[in-house]
């Protein structure tokens, strides 16, 4: 009987440690980390028909893909408006010289008028998606431009309490120090690729954001930047080979015009 009892408690031991190793191995499965590389729209989810570049379309399009990010870029008018578009100039109108009244008169590839900052907002707002919006800061003609228009943006984002959800960037160092100085908890980077990670940092900026070109010169900047506590932002990446090669090199974001195929690669 003693054999009997001692094989028993043996089997039940077993069955226990094996129990033990199945929940551990579940809980592993499901808590699987997400990629480290993530996509970043560029101007939005633009290229399908029916969207442009900075429309509200292309950012609707950008949070139903569900991706990090959608980026877009802002200039302020001569009247303190804050409008939505690459160019500084376009079809003839000079955004920072012109006022709200001659912009919104504008229509994009696809019919929609011009944007302002606050109807990209609202749509933000509205959406459920962990999508954030990437707000570039355009590097106005005078820098006193480019601050106002960094605070002017703080200022819209923060009154509809959109903070977490909004990354910034810019060219404009004075751009990127306003944000900083005003929202001291924001992620904000530098785009020109001209200043190293660790002089970004001492400036209380949280990324770099630099072309392609400068990661291959430097590819080195990327751990600087980790070991630093900072992320890392490459654009505009678009071939599937390149996408390859960043998200190998150990970047956090991919800026790219085919958010689908980077999506794809990215979580491979």
């Amino acid at each position: 009987m003693k054999v009997v009892s001692m094989m028993i408690r043996r089997c039940i031991s077993c069955l226990f440690a094996i129990f033990l190793l199945v929940a551990t191995t579940s809980s592993v499965a499901v808590a699987q980390p997400l990629p480290r590389t993530q996509t970043i729209a560029h101007r939005g989810d633009w290229q399908p028909e029916g969207s442009a570049q900075n429309s509200r379309t292309s950012l609707q399009r950008a949070l139903d893909l569900g991706i990090f990010g959608s980026e877009i870029d802002i200039w302020l008018t001569r009247d303190g408006h804050i409008m939505v578009n690459h160019d500084a100039t376009y079809k003839g109108v000079t955004v920072q010289d012109t006022t709200y009244a001659a912009c919104k008169r504008l229509r994009l590839k696809n019919g929609e008028a011009m944007p302002q900052l606050k109807d990209l907002l609202k749509i933000l707002k509205k959406s459920k998606s962990p999508t954030k919006l990437v707000v570039e800061v355009k590097n106005h003609r005078e820098p006193q431009r480019s601050r106002e228009c960094a605070e002017a943006a703080v200022k819209a984002i923060r009154s509809r309490k959109l903070e977490e959800r909004v990354m910034y960037i810019s060219f404009s160092i004075e751009a990127c120090e306003t944000i900083h100085q005003l929202a001291p908890q924001a992620e904000v980077a530098y785009l020109s690729g001209d200043r190293t990670p660790a002089e970004l940092h001492a400036m209380g900026l949280t990324g770099l954001d630099y072309h392609i070109n400068v990661f291959r010169k430097h590819p080195e900047w990327v751990k600087e930047a980790h070991d630093l506590g900072m992320n890392v932002n490459v654009w505009t990446v678009d071939k599937a080979e390149d996408i390859e090669a960043m998200r190998d090199l150990g970047v956090d974001y991919i800026t790219t015009n085919d958010p689908v195929l980077c999506q794809q690669l990215v979580n491979q």
